[in-house]
């Protein structure tokens, strides 16, 4: 099974630079306690991102540049998405963390979405796509925590597809 799992702002904005252009550590606690002890798939920008394997989670990075190598042994690199075939017809819940491509890519096979949505506009050059209500139904929504420490309002939601 398939989940995604991504921070979105105002016009679905994702990032910048092949960086986040917020920093909401309630939810990057979130998205640690839903990824640990998964599989998270990500595309090689993404993994670059990172700076480092993640721990407790395996990685699977989709790449058409097989010369990428990755010594550690909780690391799979895949050349396109047929090769992801186990993942997606698995009963455990594998999650993409992105980036842009790869959301595209995989939002087709996908079963849930888990959706931080911070309602801000940002400058940003990259963009999750757009979610079809005639596909998905939310099943959840939470108010997130706005403080010092997380100056953005935003709203967790949980989608599952129709």
């Amino acid at each position: 099974m398939l989940s995604i799992i991504v921070a979105i702002a105002n016009d679905n904005v994702i990032g910048k630079d092949n960086k986040l252009i917020w920093h909401l550590p309630e939810d990057l606690k979130r998205f640690k306690s839903l990824t640990t002890g998964h599989t998270i798939i990500m595309g090689r920008k993404t993994f670059e991102s990172l700076g480092r394997v993640l721990p407790n989670r395996k990685h699977v990075i989709l790449c058409n540049d097989m010369e990428m190598k990755v010594d550690n042994e909780n690391v799979e690199i895949l050349e396109d998405i047929s090769m992801l075939k186990k993942y997606m017809d698995s009963e455990e819940e594998n999650f993409v963390i992105g980036g842009a491509t790869v959301y595209r890519l995989l939002m087709p096979y996908a079963n849930k979405l888990y959706i931080t949505k911070i309602n801000e506009s940002f400058e940003g050059d990259v963009y999750f796509p757009q979610i079809d209500d005639k596909e998905w139904q939310e099943v959840k929504r939470e108010k997130g925590l706005k403080n010092e420490d997380n100056p953005f309002d935003y709203d967790y939601i949980d989608y599952v597809r129709k």
